[in-house]
């Protein structure tokens, strides 16, 4: 794996750059912080696209991208929904990809619940690096943040959706790792959620192998059920990270991009 070689799990973001690839729009679940758009040019967060594509189509924008942007070296899939519910799209993508250019990394995201499933055909797709987003590891906290899971023609809620998501996520990054992706954890920090539960989430993910820790400061959107709930502080993202890295390493600089990101996430620092 070339881990120093992608912006979002190492501190390369001045120099590589990475590619998100809207072809996934299906969810199933719904985070009370989440709003999903299509069609926005005028927000950046995840889950806002211009469009989503079909295969065909953002293979096309890809090839354009890598004649344009220098050291392009991730495609990632990030939403707006979930990348395995979307699997069907994201495969036929990335073979289309891979067809096309032998070098690029591969990169997906998930909500983890359908993880345990997918390990063989992210393996057997060429997928080296799975961002997992946890933002609980106690039902009571989770049960606060999901308003509804779907798993196998089921919706959950409440504390019972809690408990199957964190005990797939669980199973998913053992499996994961054990198959020998690098793993990247995601945690939304949502003031007066679960500001208390993020260092418990980074003692458990760190002990299951994940690779580093992405905390990322709650954007609020005005659609979403925590839309009323302000943005965390510096002061306090920077504290939670320096108590969370006794476990993990911990990431500094996500700029929560757009679900068809393109180009470097940091600025060139010039002197």
């Amino acid at each position: 794996m070339k881990i120093e070689t992608h912006p979002c799990f190492s501190s390369c973001c001045t120099e590589y750059a990475r590619i998100h690839l809207p072809v996934a729009p299906l969810c199933n679940m719904q985070c009370n912080y989440c709003v999903r758009k299509f069609s926005c040019a005028n927000e950046t967060r995840p889950g806002v696209t211009i469009k989503v594509m079909e295969p065909e189509e953002v293979f096309r924008w890809y090839q354009k991208a890598k004649a344009t942007v220098p050291k392009l070296t991730v495609v990632g899939i990030a939403r707006p929904g979930d990348t395995l519910v979307n699997w069907t799209k994201v495969v036929e993508t990335l073979n289309l990809i891979r067809a096309y250019d032998k070098e690029v990394q591969f990169c997906i995201s998930t909500n983890g619940l359908l993880l345990p499933k997918y390990i063989d055909a992210l393996i057997n797709a060429d997928v080296e690096f799975v961002t997992v987003t946890v933002n609980a590891v106690h039902p009571e906290v989770g049960a606060k943040i999901y308003s509804f899971i779907e798993y196998e023609n089921v919706t959950y809620q409440g504390v019972p959706a809690a408990e199957l998501l964190w005990q797939k996520q669980q199973e998913g990054i053992r499996k994961l790792v054990a198959a020998g992706a690098c793993v990247k954890i995601n945690t939304v920090d949502i003031p007066g959620i679960n500001l208390e539960e993020i260092p418990k989430i980074a003692q458990a993910v760190g002990e299951l192998g994940c690779e580093v820790h992405n905390i990322i400061p709650m954007l609020p959107a005005k659609e979403s059920v925590f839309g009323a709930i302000h943005e965390p502080d510096a002061q306090t993202m920077l504290a939670l990270r320096k108590a969370c890295q006794k476990y993990l390493r911990q990431l500094q600089h996500c700029t929560r991009c757009r679900a068809d990101a393109v180009g470097k996430l940091c600025p060139e620092v010039k002197g």
